[in-house]
C-alpha cells in the first residue's frame, strides 16, 4: 500500500514538473513570436496620427520626413500636403516587398476612415492575396517595390460621395516607377477630401 502511495505521489510530482516545463517553454515561444510581431515606431506627426515604422521602405521614410516638415511648418502648403500623402499612399500600398504578411496592407492610414475596413478587405483578397509571411525575415518571394512616384498633375474640384462631400477635393495624377517591372499599375489617380485638419483618400482609379 505504501509503495502504491509513493508511486502515485512520484507520478504526480513528475506530472507537475512536466506541466511547469511545458508552460515555461510555450510562454517562451509565445514571447518570441510576440516580440517579432512588435513593430517599432520611428517617427510620428502630432495632430495628424501619421506614423513611420521600422519596416517601411527607404523611399517611404524619405517622403515621410518631407510630410513632417510640410505639416509642421507655420503655414501648411495644402497642395504639397495632397501630393505627399498621395506619394506616401502609393509607395506604401504597392511596396509589397516590405509587407510582413497579406494582412499588412500598406497606406491604410491615408484612406478615408469610413472606407478603411472595406479597402483593407478588398486589398487582402486581391493584390495582397499571395503575399507570403515574412515575420521571421526568411521570405523568398519576388514582390514589387516602389522606387519613385512622380506627380503628373494636381487639380481641385467638388466631390460628392455616399458619406461625405467636399467643395475643394484634390485630384492627383501619379506615375509609379518600380525597382522591377512586375506588371503592377504605373499610372494612378487619387481623390483626396478634407476631413477636419487632414486630407484623406476617398477614391483610387
Amino acid at each position: 500500500m505504501k509503495k502504491r502511495f509513493k508511486l502515485k505521489y512520484l507520478l504526480i510530482v513528475i506530472l507537475i514538473i512536466l506541466l511547469v516545463f511545458l508552460f515555461i517553454n510555450i510562454k517562451s515561444i509565445y514571447d518570441s513570436i510576440s516580440n517579432k510581431n512588435e513593430v517599432k515606431t520611428l517617427m510620428t506627426i502630432d495632430n495628424y496620427g501619421y506614423t513611420l515604422n521600422e519596416y517601411d521602405s527607404p523611399y517611404f521614410k524619405t517622403l515621410f520626413e518631407d510630410l513632417k516638415k510640410c505639416l509642421e511648418s507655420d503655414e501648411v502648403d495644402e497642395e504639397e500636403y495632397a501630393t505627399l500623402v498621395s506619394k506616401l499612399f502609393v509607395t506604401d500600398f504597392y511596396s509589397l516587398k516590405y509587407a510582413l504578411s497579406k494582412s499588412d496592407v500598406g497606406g491604410i492610414e491615408f484612406v478615408y476612415a469610413d472606407y478603411q475596413s472595406t479597402f483593407t478587405k478588398k486589398a487582402k483578397d486581391t493584390i495582397y492575396a499571395y503575399v507570403k509571411s515574412n515575420i521571421y525575415g526568411k521570405r523568398n518571394q519576388v514582390l514589387p517595390n516602389v522606387k519613385e512616384v512622380t506627380v503628373k498633375s494636381v487639380e481641385t474640384e467638388a466631390y460628392k460621395g455616399d458619406k461625405m462631400q467636399d467643395k475643394k477635393a484634390y485630384i492627383v495624377e501619379l506615375n509609379i516607377i518600380y525597382d522591377e517591372d512586375l506588371d503592377y499599375p504605373n499610372d494612378l489617380s487619387l481623390t483626396l477630401v478634407h476631413v477636419n485638419n487632414k486630407l484623406e483618400i476617398v477614391k483610387m482609379d
